[in-house]
């Protein structure tokens, strides 16, 4: 049967129809010209007037385009890889992703000959396309299902209306999809998680794209627990709307990008976020470091020093001259406790400047600088930088290399105090280390005067309770004969609401803090060891990471099992 010429305007499942007898030129023109006034697509208003049902159309195009039929009520829509292809492409092209498999991707359609749409789909996944054919209105009602379902699920996640706002809140540069980035419960949803996370004294926040599931966690007192898992098609939108803010490059999601952001909480308060992208297998994952610049004003008393070791610091702190030192793995509390001594020491008239890698807590009154190793500012050019504008005291976020050290301990001989951080296990091997990147024993001998070593341990809960102990183990946790007269009570953790069921709240600080004395110094003119310079303090009363931890467990202040863990060299 040959085509009327009139035909050839209209579209390919039109045709197909009038071809092979299903409708006359004349219906399928009436139809076409239905779809156009009314803004339906052709099947739609193909069904609507009733010419054939869903079905009726689903079983023509598949047999006429030779393809699979599928009845859409008997798939899995949770198991639809919709994160794919965008929101806008999904509903205005009417294509529903069904299943991915290695570089292909079927895709449910229920008109084949809309070819525009598949090469949409082709080219926003760079996959092969297989089309399987489904009802029309079976695949309406999936695609108002995977709409809607974002939005319900973020508003079930959510308790309220936040009003909430970012500071410095910019649109990027290049162009993105709107609906990448203008999304008002996406960014309700992102401030909810954030607030719950500052709430909850968490330190970072992760969200993380897997293949079949999307999960955000919060790391809480040295621990990450899953807080939301959001819907799998959001990952995208998240990614985008946080580059936004932190001002990152949205179309660059190959390689990993640094940036910052600031959530505004009221007109007194706001907290830095410092955030982190990494390209994955599933999408990219973000990690937002926490930035509270209130625990920089927590004092001295808070952070968990004993008396003597509190004293011992502060009288470091308030030479005009030296190298004071702090040391330990990453999330051991460094830079707080550097922090905190650098507000006791921020004074009108005190010139401060710290060279950091980046500054994690703005100060006012401080002169912070942000390495910047490509363009050439590294810690050593910042401290060269630094001599040359008449500081008192010198802050490097962390002694990496011989060049640094060296520029360090000459700062501390000629009139300066500085104060740095590295990752040693504990105070002695502190000085040994420095003593094996080169800097000559006389130069370390004439320059540091206190090492602090440090972990942060979980305190435990209100709820805490008492647990009986045997002798025999606490003796070989460290705790010695004279320890165990009964004046003291262990306790271990429980769980209530209040900690959430951990047992644990908050976390405390376990430290060695060595002066470093005369003999000291001569073990160390002398070449001595680690041991040695161990032996020594141990001599002069210095209580080494495991002792101090044995303290707090014997105040109640944490359980013995977490004292073990965190001191387990």
């Amino acid at each position: 049967m040959a085509a009327h010429p009139s035909l050839a305007s209209l579209p390919g499942l039109a045709r197909a129809l009038v071809q092979h007898g299903r409708l006359t030129d004349a219906e399928a023109e009436h139809v076409h010209a239905q779809s156009r006034s009314g803004g339906a697509s052709f099947i739609e208003s193909l069904i609507a007037a009733k010419r054939m049902s869903a079905l009726e159309v689903a079983e023509f195009v598949s047999q006429t385009f030779g393809l699979p039929l599928l009845d859409l009520d008997a798939a899995d829509p949770a198991s639809f890889p919709t994160d794919l292809v965008d929101r806008k492409t999904i509903h205005g092209k009417r294509v529903l992703p069904l299943r991915k498999r290695g570089n292909r991707l079927a895709v449910a359609v229920s008109d084949p000959a809309n070819t525009q749409a598949l090469d949409e789909v082709k080219f926003q996944t760079s996959m092969s396309i297989d089309p399987i054919v489904v009802e029309d209105d079976k695949l309406g009602q999936a695609l108002a299902r995977a709409g809607q379902s974002v939005d319900a699920t973020l508003r079930q996640l959510m308790d309220d209306d936040l009003n909430l706002e970012f500071a410095d809140d910019s649109e990027p540069e290049n162009d993105a999809p709107a609906s990448e980035v203008d999304d008002a419960p996406v960014v309700k949803f992102i401030q909810k998680v954030m607030l719950d996370a500052i709430n909850d004294g968490a330190s970072d926040i992760h969200f993380e794209p897997y293949e079949r599931f999307y999960r955000i966690r919060v790391r809480v007192d040295g621990e990450l627990r899953d807080v939301s898992q959001p819907p799998l098609a959001l990952k995208e939108k998240i990614a985008a709307r946080i580059k936004v803010i932190s001002k990152l490059d949205i179309s660059e999601k190959r390689v990993p990008q640094d940036g910052r952001m600031k959530l505004v909480l009221s007109r007194d308060r706001a907290i830095d976020f410092r955030v982190s992208t990494l390209p994955t297998l599933h999408g990219e994952k973000l990690v937002l470091r926490i930035l509270d610049p209130s625990s920089a004003m927590l004092g001295i008393d808070a952070l968990g020093y004993d008396p003597d070791q509190k004293e011992a610091l502060l009288e470091a702190i308030a030479r005009p001259y030296g190298m004071i030192l702090v040391t330990g793995p990453t999330g051991s509390g460094k830079t707080v406790s550097l922090y905190t001594c650098l507000n006791m020491l921020n004074k009108p008239g005190v010139n401060i400047a710290t060279a950091e890698d980046p500054a994690e807590i703005n100060l006012a009154g401080i002169n912070q600088v942000n390495m910047n190793e490509k363009a050439g500012l590294t810690f050593a050019a910042a401290l060269r930088a630094f001599l040359r504008q008449d500081p008192d005291i010198i802050m490097v976020g962390e002694i990496r290399d011989v060049e640094t050290a060296e520029i360090a301990v000459k700062a501390a001989q000629t009139g300066h105090l500085v104060l740095s951080t590295l990752h040693t296990n504990d105070a002695p091997t502190t000085l040994t280390r420095l003593v094996n990147m080169g800097i000559p024993a006389f130069n370390i001998a004439s320059s540091v005067i206190l090492i602090t070593a440090q972990r942060l341990a979980r305190r435990l809960c209100v709820c805490k309770a008492p647990v009986n102990i045997p002798a025999e183990g606490l003796l070989s946790a460290g705790f010695r004969e004279d320890d165990l007269d009964g004046a003291w009570q262990p306790y271990g953790p429980v769980g209530c609401e209040r900690c959430r069921g951990s047992g644990y709240k908050g976390r405390v600080g376990i430290y060695q803090v060595m002066p470093i004395s005369d003999e000291i110094r001569r073990i160390i003119m002398r070449g001595g060891n680690a041991l040695e310079l161990a032996d020594q303090a141990d001599l002069e009363g210095i209580r080494d990471l495991r002792r101090s931890g044995l303290l707090k467990v014997m105040q109640g202040v944490t359980s013995l099992e977490e004292v073990m863990a965190v001191t387990n060299e």
